[in-house]
């Protein structure tokens, strides 16, 4: 064991530089000599050769027959696992009081897919990405759901009698304002739940909320103390992010239960 931990300890040292990081993504993308490499990176020929030795000496990197380099397995696989150590390292400070509380752990293990997601923080801020994702909208909309914010109903609901599809999962104690009932009965909705236009389930305990159209998303995780929190969330239109959102959306979709309305909580 501590044999392998010594190892481990080796990769962590090369991929400790910034250029090195530099070299390897850019090396995922495609293949390149040591000269255009340091162009690219503005950085000397010297330098950018020293960490292509590096990374060949670790096995990150090999030679092709016309002098450029490439990834090989190990370096490709190895890139995969650095996102999770970005968005971690970059947003430090938002888990000393968050946590991925019940997500499952094969998600956990591809967090680093959120990577490129901007933190937003505060509620008015929260709700107009909301809005935006609901508002771009051509397809689809799905929620996971601990709060339905009163002002976001007329614009979902406006959506779906386009044609926008609409899912959404509610946690059993879900938030929900007082004259929401009035509001939806106002704007037809039982004819578009009616006609399956929109779709809802429920969880017993649903922690982290995940928002998300064909081509945006959030999400929010749970603080330490385990209450949801909507005032802050990660947004992105990154095509990663969005899978990672989409994917975990339907694994709770399949794995919720019938929606009941009178568990709502006003």
């Amino acid at each position: 064991m501590e044999e392998i931990f010594e190892k481990a300890s080796a990769n962590f040292l090369e991929l400790s530089s910034h250029q090195r990081l530099q070299i390897l993504f850019n090396l995922l993308e495609k293949k390149s000599k040591v000269s255009d490499m340091a162009k690219k990176l503005e950085a000397t020929t010297q330098e950018v050769h020293r960490n292509f030795m590096r990374l060949e000496d670790g096995g990150f990197i090999s030679k092709t027959s016309d002098g450029s380099y490439g990834l090989t397995t190990y370096g490709k696989t190895m890139c995969t696992q650095v996102p999770t150590i970005v968005f971690l390292s970059k947003n430090r400070k938002y888990f000393e009081t968050h946590e991925f509380g019940s997500v499952p752990s094969k998600f956990v293990l591809r967090i680093g897919q959120l990577s490129n997601g901007e933190y937003v923080k505060g509620v008015t801020k929260v709700l107009e990405k909301w809005k935006d994702i609901f508002n771009h909208s051509n397809k689809y909309i799905y929620g996971i759901l601990v709060e339905e914010p009163h002002e976001l109903i007329e614009p979902l609901i406006k959506k779906a009698k386009s044609g926008v599809k609409v899912q959404s999962i509610f946690s059993e104690n879900t938030l929900v304002s007082k004259g929401r009932k009035k509001t939806l009965e106002n704007l037809g909705f039982d004819k578009l739940v009616d006609t399956k236009q929109v779709e809802r389930k429920m969880k017993k305990d649903v922690k982290t909320v995940v928002v998300l159209n064909e081509k945006e998303a959030c999400v929010s995780f749970p603080k330490l103390d385990g209450d949801s929190n909507i005032t802050e969330m990660f947004f992105s239109a990154d095509p990663m992010f969005h899978e990672w959102c989409l994917d975990f959306f339907r694994y709770n979709w399949y794995g919720s239960d019938i929606f009941q309305e009178r568990k709502l909580i006003e």
